[in-house]
């Protein structure tokens, strides 16, 4: 029980930071926003910022993925259908958490800093990097090589990336989860032919 509080004002503690991040950022650009003055912000110390993000880049890039567990990473990812999961994760992304109302759409406040910023898109897709890397071994299952496992899964996170990237340069508009499927759907094949 302790481990779930611990947990949860944990999840708390890092939305908070985030959101007074940008917070600043939006006010006042991102080059001009120090980690003190986040940390300020958040009312934490500095130190606390980097423990839990490590940069400034890593305050926009930093999601729950970063710190999951294998076993919770074995839950969402259906390594027979990892375009299905990836869709199901954008879409579950997506959805506003209750009660919460922002001027602007949930998502578009963060990602757009990842286009935005060429430091956070470093950051960013470094960590899309990350994820293929934990990702290609859960897909190397018998019916993928090791190497053929680590294209598809660089595939799979450049993809979404690449899908990401539209949906910006579209202004938004619409569901991420749109984009994500519409790009990604070149990729079903290599999951449907080695299923047969």
């Amino acid at each position: 029980m302790a481990t779930g509080l611990r947990e949860r004002w944990r999840v708390k503690a890092r939305r908070t930071i985030q959101e007074r991040a940008l917070d600043l950022f939006d006010e006042r650009g991102f080059d001009a926003v120090t980690i003190e003055e986040i940390a300020a912000a958040a009312e934490v110390s500095p130190s606390s910022v980097y423990r839990y993000f490590g940069t400034k880049e890593g305050l926009i890039v930093a999601d729950e993925f970063d710190t999951m567990s294998q076993e919770a990473l074995d839950e969402i990812l259906d390594v027979d259908d990892p375009v299905g999961s990836m869709i199901q994760i954008v879409r579950n992304y997506e959805a506003a958490p209750e009660g919460e109302t922002a001027a602007e759409p949930v998502p578009w406040r963060r990602i757009r800093y990842f286009f935005k910023e060429p430091s956070v898109r470093t950051a960013f897709c470094a960590s899309l990097d990350r994820a293929s890397q934990r990702i290609a071994p859960m897909m190397a299952d018998g019916h993928l090589t090791e190497t053929q496992a680590r294209v598809a899964a660089n595939a799979l996170v450049f993809g979404y990336f690449s899908a990401l990237e539209q949906w910006y340069v579209d202004g938004g508009v619409h569901p991420i989860a749109q984009y994500v499927e519409e790009g990604l759907e070149p990729l079903r094949p290599i999951w449907s032919v080695g299923g047969e």
